[in-house]
């Protein structure tokens, strides 16, 4: 096996600075994030801090909407879908959410001159460290950037190879309204407050950005200078470092956010002495013990997982010319390794225990009104940084999306209950630090859809499925969980023919043709609705029988899932998205949420319900089609394992091949919208991607451990280690000639085992039966491994 600490192998790397924020490299420990350009006489490092947003705590939801409900119920029930649509959207939305902010910058200029020779940026994703190395003269510099979960700083080290060669001036700057004092003369504080409020109106506009008096989040930002010889001095707002052999600058920042429902001046925490405390321990523990103790916490989960496919070696070419060559047709798949592993250090970066969910952008902005506020979007977005966090071995990294679904439950339960009259909670798609939970302003076909909240609780039922921990179902998931169901046996209304049916009802951000030859978002029931709803209900009812409770419950959710419509087929053969079968407005719409039930749902699966997925695959045949420019990105990544689903391996490896030429040159996605005139980093396709990969090789979705599903022939050997699956396993799988020939199963419960496989195999040292051919099984005991080998004929 090659060995993924040494060489370049995990290493993205190039032969110039970045010449904008979508080229620079980022680095972040959850909290704190920073995109290191590189320069070599100016560097810049955009900086951001993950409760920096605009906006201050919410006041009381609106009472009109619930007046409006019946009447939009009327008229669907009618089939008058386009006035429903009108009522919706002049009655029934809420005000816009806050936006994530960029906190600012910090800037050294260099002593030395701008002309530099054997120049290398770097970003190791092992260690989570960026390195940035070229000759200036006849000295060679080098300068490294990490940030520390650990100690909680950012470390910006600087050295030369000649004595008395490093010379710098150090300033912050921010976009947002600041100043910047010294503290000392080796100490820079910038403090700054963000906006109160944005005019989502004018998109483009900064002079749309207001802040007012005692509103909107304060922040600190602090930077520290520490030279090895030489000296420093402070200067207005810059730092200046003289004739020093080395310099370390430690940078922190903090917030006053203290809650989403605390105002965050009268409430507000005090961000000085959180930043003191964490630069004095920096201080204390010095450079090298802030780097050993960074790398060993970072490369701990990093290394948990291991991808090598055996092809051909390109890691001496620079990451944005192999991007460029798989753009222009040639083949790399050794590239596809590195964006396996890219999303996992994206995750490590930006989603740790005890930080705020990762945003559409991470935790890396650069803009005051960034594309869609970079908020959460949970009509599919913020699910999409989630999917590999099980699977890819980074369990613990999906707790701050069950930190925000605790949020969520409380500020949504406000909302259920002003705009729908309805117990439990729910959400609608555009979610932010003050946790918004009410339809935001703007077109029904994406503002009005009140089953984000039902989404977001499979995460919760998939941390309980990798990991079986009943405390985690008990003490957090299952409430949850029980009061989104309760908001959706509410919602659920009867037809009149003894069906239970969700009006009003979207299908996200798509439309169809109505008979009357309107277009139209708004009708009742559509396929994702009774996907979610499915799934929910019999999750829910799954967790109270494994924890022994809620009987009666259990058999309201049994009776409601009966009298939900089923999935239906349509004129094309496709699965169809609507309760009927109404025309396409857009046949190539990027969203294909209809097809949620065979990823990341299971309720659709190739042996369990055939006539389905061959529906499922008529839909994405059908999308394939007309596909339009806008079909990019996130899309093409949940393509990947909407294939792998189908066991199509081919069909999923090209859309894998045409995300990898689509990044920018730091393996950053790149969307393409209608509305917008650039292509906007989101992040959601590097996540999913990681998963996507993981779906092609693994699968256990169906009750089973599926070993090579969907394995393209561009990778006829290689191996993947410590990837994991439902049901508490961990895997280690190898394969040549297109086949499996050994894998190892880590059981962390006890209980039966199925594994199924394209070629005959076996379970060495261990009874297991014969299911089928292709298929056998075994009983697992908890702490055990076991040994899965091919039988040769």
């Amino acid at each position: 096996m090659r060995d993924n600490t040494g060489g370049n192998s995990m290493k993205l790397w190039y032969r110039q600075p970045a010449d904008e924020w979508v080229e620079a490299l980022p680095v972040g420990n959850g909290r704190l994030g920073g995109m290191v350009h590189g320069g070599v006489k100016r560097e810049t490092i955009a900086l951001n801090e993950e409760t920096l947003w605009s906006g201050t705590k919410r006041g009381a939801e609106r009472e009109e909407p619930l007046r409006y409900l019946e009447e939009s119920r009327r008229l669907i029930f009618e089939e008058r879908y386009n006035e429903a649509q009108a009522v919706i959207e002049e009655h029934m939305l809420g005000p816009a959410g806050n936006a994530f902010q960029a906190m600012g910058d910090l800037e050294l200029i260099m002593s030395h001159p701008s002309l530099a020779k054997e120049y290398r940026r770097e970003l190791d994703l092992r260690t989570g460290l960026c390195r940035t190395e070229y000759m200036s003269g006849d000295a060679r510099i080098t300068r490294e950037v990490f940030v520390s979960a650990v100690d909680q700083v950012m470390v910006v080290r600087l050295e030369a190879d000649r004595p008395g060669a490093i010379g710098l001036e150090a300033a912050l700057t921010s976009r947002l309204q600041y100043r910047v004092e010294k503290s000392g003369v080796d100490r820079l504080i910038l403090s700054g407050a963000a906006p109160s409020l944005l005019d989502h109106e004018q998109e483009r506009s900064e002079d749309t950005v207001v802040y007012e008096e005692d509103k909107g989040i304060r922040f600190q930002i602090h930077l520290k200078a520490i030279p090895e010889g030489g000296v420093v001095e402070a200067h207005g707002g810059r730092l200046e470092v003289k004739r020093a052999d080395a310099v370390t600058l430690l940078l922190t920042a903090a917030t006053g956010f203290n809650g989403f429902d605390r105002d965050p001046v009268l409430d507000g925490l005090d961000p000085r002495p959180r930043c003191d405390q964490w630069l004095q321990k920096a201080e204390s523990a010095g450079y090298a013990e802030l780097r050993n103790r960074h790398i060993a916490d970072f490369s701990s989960y990093f290394d948990r997982v291991t991808l090598e496919l055996d092809a051909p070696d390109r890691d001496g070419v620079p990451t944005d010319e192999r991007i460029a060559a798989v753009s222009g047709g040639q083949t790399d798949e050794r590239l596809a390794e590195l964006f396996f592993q890219f999303g996992r250090y994206l995750m490590i970066s930006s989603s740790r225990p005890g930080t705020q969910a990762t945003t559409l952008q991470g935790i890396w902005n650069n803009m005051t009104k960034p594309p869609w506020s970079c908020n959460y979007t949970v009509n599919i977005n913020t699910q999409m940084n989630y999917w590999p966090a099980e699977v890819c071995n980074l369990a613990e990294f999906h707790v701050p999306l069950f930190d925000l679904l605790g949020d969520l439950r409380v500020a949504g339960a406000r909302m259920a209950e002003a705009y729908y009259g309805c117990r439990g909670w729910a959400s609608h798609h555009n979610v932010d630090l003050w946790r918004n939970t009410s339809p935001s302003q703007g077109s029904a076909s994406w503002a009005f859809w009140p089953m984000g909240g039902v989404w977001l609780c499979q995460h919760l039922w998939e941390h309980y499925a990798y990991g079986c921990d009943e405390e985690f179902l008990r003490d957090t998931a299952y409430p949850i969980m029980k009061e989104a169901a309760l908001f959706c046996l509410d919602y659920l209304v009867e037809d009149g023919q003894g069906n239970l049916v969700s009006v009003p009802s979207t299908s996200p951000e798509n439309t169809f043709i109505a008979p009357d030859g309107q277009r139209s978002a708004v009708s009742m029931s559509s396929t994702m609705d009774i996907a979610l709803m499915r799934e929910l209900f019999g999750n829910c009812a799954e967790a109270a029988r494994i924890l022994n409770a809620d009987a009666d419950f259990r058999v309201t959710l049994q009776d409601a899932l009966e009298r939900l419509l089923p999935f239906q087929i349509g004129r094309h053969g496709q699965l169809q998205e609507w309760y009927r079968d109404f025309e396409e407005a857009e046949p190539g719409h990027r969203h294909t949420a209809h097809l949620y039930p065979l990823h990341p749902g299971n309720l659709i699966t190739v042996r369990g319900t055939p006539e389905l997925a061959k529906a499922a695959r008529a839909s994405l045949d059908r999308r394939r089609v007309y596909e339009g420019e806008d079909t990019i990105g996130w899309c093409y990544s949940w393509n990947i394992s909407l294939y792998a689903r189908l066991e199509d391996a081919e069909t999923a490896h090209r859309y894998l091949t045409k995300l990898l030429g689509n990044p920018f040159p730091n393996l950053f996605n790149a969307h393409r919208h209608p509305k917008i005139t650039f292509y906007p980093l989101t992040i959601e396709a590097n996540f999913a991607a990681s998963a996507g990969i993981a779906e092609l090789l693994l699968q256990s979705h169906a009750g089973e451990l599926h070993l090579l599903p969907a394995l393209p022939k561009a990778w006829p050997s290689g191996r993947i280690g410590g990837i994991r699956a439902r049901g508490g396993y961990e895997l280690d799988l190898e394969w040549s000639d297109g086949k499996l020939t050994h894998a190892v199963i880590r059981a962390a419960r006890t209980g039966r085992c199925q594994v199924r496989t394209s070629v005959p195999v076996k379970a060495e040292g261990r009874d297991w039966e014969q299911i089928e051919e292709g298929v056998i099984a075994f009983e697992a005991e908890e702490g055990k491994s076991y040994s899965i080998c091919r039988v040769e004929k």
